[in-house]
């Protein structure tokens, strides 16, 4: 077969990797990535630069990238500080304020890269900047309203608010903890929730099945007796929320509790009374003492009203 006849692959022209990436870091506008010479001298600049800063090329090719530091920063010797550890670690990464053309600052994520030839010989550094004033604000947003929440909960008289951990130890203590527990946060912190119950050695089971109940259902809610750090007992309404996270991973609990014993002995002796009056109507035998519904059907009939009319209570309640 001749040489002539074989089929050879077309000659390939070598593909213009650095001019591409050329073309790919000036495009890029989420990111200021930019090169700097060992002193710290801007050498490159690109789209994404110029969109976060505000300066053309022009304005700062050949400047100290200390240009975009605020003066504090500059006091602090920050940029020297940045490059240092980059030439001395490979790489330095920090979160700070930066300032653009106009004077208005950011918070800026910096990530500064040592680059070196094939001998180690230190050539310049790489500097990426990425603007995350939106994510700094959101998060102070975040942080001010948590501290808003933290100080409402911690102010709270009326109840006791306080959180768990998985096992049910304390991690967070109110002012109305302390109030109606009787306990300061320094002697009950880290303590299990069964610290509460009575003790007649059955408050470590009860605590259980209340964590237990909260963990597999979402919510635990109960009426019962409590105790006091004096020892005396009082009877609390309680809820028990079971927290997780985004993934569903028990993070702990969340407890409310409520000092009912006024309302509750309020409620005994209303009872009370009210039994001692029915007992009271019902052994009248001079009087027929009855009540009768919105239609006039009988639903009570006391001894009198049998004695005087003949008709026996079974008799006639629920008649016309």
């Amino acid at each position: 077969m001749s040489s002539s006849s074989i089929h050879r692959p077309p000659i390939l022209t070598k593909a213009p990797g650095e001019e591409l990436f050329r073309v790919f870091v000036e495009s890029v506008r989420d990111y200021a990535l930019l090169i700097l010479d060992p002193n710290g001298f801007i050498t490159t600049w690109n789209r994404g630069a110029e969109a976060i800063k505000g300066w053309q090329a022009e304005e700062v090719l050949g400047k100290h990238f200390s240009i975009f530091y605020p003066p504090e920063s500059i006091a602090a010797e920050l940029p020297g500080r940045e490059l240092l550890g980059a030439e001395n670690e490979g790489r330095y990464e920090d979160e700070s304020w930066r300032m653009r053309k106009d004077g208005t600052r950011f918070w800026a994520n910096v990530v500064i890269t040592a680059l070196r030839d094939h001998d180690g010989v230190l050539i310049g550094f790489a500097k990426v900047t990425r603007d995350l004033t939106d994510r700094r604000r959101h998060e102070e947003t975040l942080r001010h309203s948590e501290a808003r929440f933290r100080a409402l909960i911690e102010g709270v008289r009326d109840y006791a608010i306080f959180m768990l951990d998985p096992a049910g130890r304390i991690t967070t203590w109110n002012f109305g903890a302390q109030q109606i527990m009787g306990y300061g946060a320094s002697e009950i912190l880290g303590e299990h929730l069964s610290q509460f119950y009575p003790r007649d050695g059955r408050q470590r089971e009860l605590a259980e099945n209340e964590l237990r109940t909260a963990t597999t259902e979402g919510r635990f809610e109960d009426e019962g007796w409590r105790v006091r750090r004096d020892g005396s007992r009082f009877w609390a309404s309680v809820i028990l929320t079971a927290i997780r996270d985004t993934s569903g991973a028990l993070l702990g609990f969340s407890k409310i509790t409520r000092e009912l014993t006024e309302r509750r002995e309020h409620e005994r002796t209303q009872r009370e009374s009210e039994e001692r009056a029915r007992l009271l109507v019902e052994n009248v035998i001079d009087y027929a003492i009855i009540t009768v519904d919105g239609e006039g059907f009988i639903n009570s009939w006391n001894m009198g009203a049998e004695r005087i009319t003949g008709f026996s209570s079974p008799e006639i309640i629920g008649r016309h």
